[in-house]
């Protein structure tokens, strides 16, 4: 494959380019609850958390720190622009695992919403000692879906410094210190994670009486919560003043002022959907632009560095570490790098899953140009400590330069940073750059049907990570123009579509939704070319790989953009039920926990949902391109599972659909057209085939069950219909309706729609349309689903913007959750989840 197919070559030089703006870019409206900086799959996740890069550290996607941090040196004056190195500090309030702690408790709804209060009378709860959980270590007993906790603390004095919660829990928590909201988070972490409140602590405690109060939730499997309190430590550098913040699909950049000297930081990530190439390579870009800002010449002299925290699952684990040089090769023409990596001394490849971890195998790499090590701009390299490092480039302007090829590997149980120096020289009023590459070598990326799978970059079997680190060095021209010429274009085809609004929408999700999967080579079936299987994790919702109603949500972005990577998602849910492995009648719910994908995990089917979401997905991959030709490679197994729906489809027993946060529930109206679009996406795909009688067939089944659908799902009010067939005074978003409209099939009436969306203007909260009637929560990417029924652009644009005012206005500066709470903007719960893809819905009209 031609590795710059889908590239663009630069229209201009390098140069011409330095002063214009990032293109594309989502308007000053948006000011996104975390910003993602390397977002190469769901391992590979570095973000920053808020509105500030120097703010705190750079975190993985679960909040864990992967630390990126940046110092720029103007005239000998340090300023930090990235990261915020931090230390763990005294102990405030103990763990229970640590020392037992007594605490009043209940497990059933405490009936107000002042349980939290320093002044609330909890004296009819119930006392136990925490850790509170169903694990053998836990003390007190805790086996129901909820539970909330009020602790007195006693403090003789308050620590300076900012607040760090080390909590253990399954799957949320929410915390309040004397009645005030300071953290939540959500997820599996039995391990104790540490949460950052970025406030100081005298802000919280004071001396004398404090109630630490929580409220956690399990919702399946074993449940456990404790917690305790600490104090961050901070090195002290002053700070660059951040002076903007741009995002588009594939950029992010931060500018700002540090004595005299303008400094713009760019990260890039060329998630180019039409080149699986570059899509796959695990590489990405920080460029680095100063310029004098003052009028007056200043020495400038910049240091990055990238922690071995990220090639860890948890803190503590020894690591080992090697620097080199790529070789230019027989012709000369291949970019010499230096580079540097990290990873940990076990290499357990393959050897954990689950939801609330990180990748403990394979090779975090830094690497740089190597520069003429003679001139006054050169770029050096160090392994170290943090403080060892720092300290060398705050006495120096540098840190210790690498001047030879490979080293042995070093070995430590300490963390160590990969860290390069820049020197600038003698900066005036042009501007000049310098780029680092931060990639990551998992060596192997999936285990599927017991076979750990290659990368797709890797699929042939015989490229390092060298050689790749090599092409994207050549590549970094081209890519930087051909990310600013999607980007412009990705953002002007959403203006189009749905509005400015929208469009912010749209960039936000861009990277989230395509770095939640992982592009692997699979084998073809009867050999031949290796075929690009898609796998999906499902962040912060159980860790699953592949889930069909996970794939469902987050389908439009890769039908707009690549309809071969939706086939890649959808692929192994085929050959599950095509070899055997799966025997039941209807599709699988997904096939493991990432990365293992060796067969379903989740600890309950979910038929219709399931069998829908494949049907109607199929119809609408011949519908982006034009013919059924996927759809008949599957007719088989398609036609068992439309044969389930119509025998159970239409009117649901007591089940979970994708909502299963929610609950079980019978008879639900919204999975019932979901049912019934699967019917007709079957029909659809007939008509495709040739197939004039079985479209004949399925279609006029379905325009039949959608008149009893409107019958049984009237609401007594006659102005909406309702959650659950004849369940009067509910109702629900109805957002399966949309693919009614989107492939033409005109099942239902056209004012079920109408009636339902003025129905929904009226229920409308601050922060979104609630999901239904049973609580005020929100799924955002099914509001846009929702809002893409309205034929008035005004409408449109009043179901969505509250979307943009959550992710703007939202408490939980995290990467873009996707279960939000209507009435305030906090999250509910799940965060990065890859279902944000189908923001992008509106664009397949």
């Amino acid at each position: 494959m031609d590795l710059h197919k889908g590239l663009l070559q630069p229209e201009s030089r390098l140069a011409d380019r330095l002063e214009r703006p990032l293109v594309g870019a989502a308007s000053a409206a948006l000011n996104p609850p975390a910003t993602p900086l390397i977002t190469v799959d769901p391992y590979t996740s570095i973000w920053s958390f808020g509105d500030q890069l120097h703010q705190q550290p750079t975190r993985h996607w679960t909040g864990r720190p992967h630390a990126l941090n940046g110092l720029l040196r103007v005239d000998g004056q340090v300023y930090r622009f990235m990261g915020n190195p931090t230390f763990v500090g005294n102990t405030v309030v103990q763990a229970g695992r640590r020392t037992p702690y007594e605490a009043r408790y209940r497990t059933d709804a405490p009936g107000t919403n002042a349980w939290m209060q320093p002044g609330f009378d909890d004296s009819q709860w119930q006392t136990g000692q925490a850790p509170f959980g169903s694990r053998p270590t836990d003390r007190t007993p805790w086996t129901s879906q909820h539970i909330w906790v009020r602790r007195e603390v006693m403090l003789d004095r308050v620590p300076k410094g900012r607040l760090l919660v080390s909590a253990a829990y399954t799957d949320n928590y929410e915390l309040f210190i004397n009645g005030e909201r300071v953290a939540g988070a959500s997820g599996v972490a039995p391990n104790y994670d540490l949460t950052t409140v970025d406030r100081p602590i005298a802000e919280l405690l004071r001396p004398g009486r404090n109630v630490i109060a929580f409220h956690s939730q399990n919702l399946a499997g074993p449940g456990f919560v404790d917690l305790s309190l600490l104090q961050e430590r901070t090195m002290d550098f002053k700070t660059a003043t951040q002076t903007g913040k741009q995002l588009s699909a594939t950029q992010s950049a931060y500018s700002f002022d540090a004595g005299g000297v303008e400094l713009t930081v760019t990260f890039m990530a060329p998630l180019l959907l039409n080149n699986l190439d570059v899509l796959s390579r695990p590489v990405q870009y920080i460029t680095y632009r100063v310029r004098s800002k003052d009028g007056q010449p200043h020495t400038v002299e910049l240091y990055q560095d990238a922690a071995s925290d990220i090639a860890v699952d948890h803190p503590g684990q020894p690591v080992t570490w090697r620097r080199g040089r790529t070789e230019s090769g027989r012709s000369g023409q291949r970019p010499v790098l230096n580079w540097m990596r990290v990873g940990t001394a076990g290499q357990p490849v393959l050897g954990t899953k689950g939801d609330n971890v990180r990748i403990d195998w394979g090779y975090l790499y830094v690497a740089a140009p190597v520069s003429d090590e003679a001139a006054q701009h050169a770029t050096s390299h160090r392994i170290g400590t943090l403080a060892g490092s720092v300290n060398q480039f705050e006495r120096e302007g540098m840190v210790s330069d690498i001047r030879v090829g490979g080293r042995p590997n070093m070995i430590t149980d300490s963390a160590v940073v990969l860290a390069t120096s820049f020197n600038f020289g003698t900066v005036t009023k042009k501007a000049t750059e310098r780029h680092l590459l931060i990639g990551y070598d998992d060596v192997k990326s999936i285990e599927y049907v017991g076979k750990p799978l290659n990368a797709w970059w890797r699929r042939y079997g015989n490229t390092t990570i060298e050689q790749a680190l090599q092409d994207a060095e050549t590549d970094y021209p081209t890519l930087r123009t051909t990310c600013d010429a999607f980007d412009k274009e990705l953002y002007g085809d959403a203006v189009k579509a749905g509005g400015s609004t929208y469009a912010d929408l749209c960039v936000l999700a861009y990277r989230q939704a395509i770095s939640a999967h992982k592009l692997v080579a699979g084998s073809a079936s009867g050999g031949g070319a290796a075929q690009p299987l898609f796998f999906s994790k499902e962040n912060f919702s159980n860790g699953s790989i592949g889930t069909v109603d996970v794939t469902y949500p987050s389908a439009p972005l890769f039908l707009k953009y690549n309809p071969t990577l939706l086939k890649g998602m959808m692929e192994p849910i085929f050959e599950y039920s095509e070899s055997g492995r799966w025997t039941k009648p209807f599709a699988a719910h997904d096939v493991g926990t990432y990365p293992i994908a060796n067969g379903q995990t989740y600890h309950e089917d979910m038929p219709v949902e399931e069998c829908g979401n494949m049907l109607i997905l199929s119809a609408a991959l011949a519908h982006v391109e034009g013919n059924a030709n996927y759809a008949r490679r599957h007719w088989s197994v398609l036609t068992t599972w439309v044969t389930y729906l119509r025998e159970h489809g239409f009117d649901p027993t007591n089940q979970l659909c994708t909502d299963d946060f929610a609950g079980h529930l019978a008879r639900n109206a919204n999975l019932s057209i979901k049912a019934i679009m699967g019917i007709a996406s079957y029909g659809y795909l007939a008509g495709k085939l040739g197939d004039r009688f079985t479209e004949a067939t399925y279609l006029t089944l379905a325009r039949d069950l959608a008149g009893r659908w409107m019958a049984l799902a009237k609401d007594p009010a006659d102005d909406h219909y309702m959650l659950a067939f004849e369940a009067p005074g509910t109702w629900s978003q109805k957002y399966n309706l949309v693919w009614d409209k989107l492939l033409g099939l005109n099942i239902f009436p056209k004012q079920v729609a109408e009636q339902e969306l003025a129905f929904y203007l009226t229920k409308q909260q601050p922060f979104g349309l609630p999901l239904d009637s049973r609580r005020t929560y929100t799924k955002s990417d099914w509001i846009v689903w929702t809002a893409t029924l309205a034929d008035k652009p005004e409408d449109f644009e009043a179901l969505i913007r509250p979307i943009l005012r959550f992710a703007t206005e939202s408490p939980d500066r995290v990467p873009l959750n996707d279960w939000h709470e209507t009435t305030n903007g906090y999250k509910v719960g799940f965060q990065a989840r890859s279902v944000v893809g189908g923001y992008f819905i509106k664009m397949l009209e």
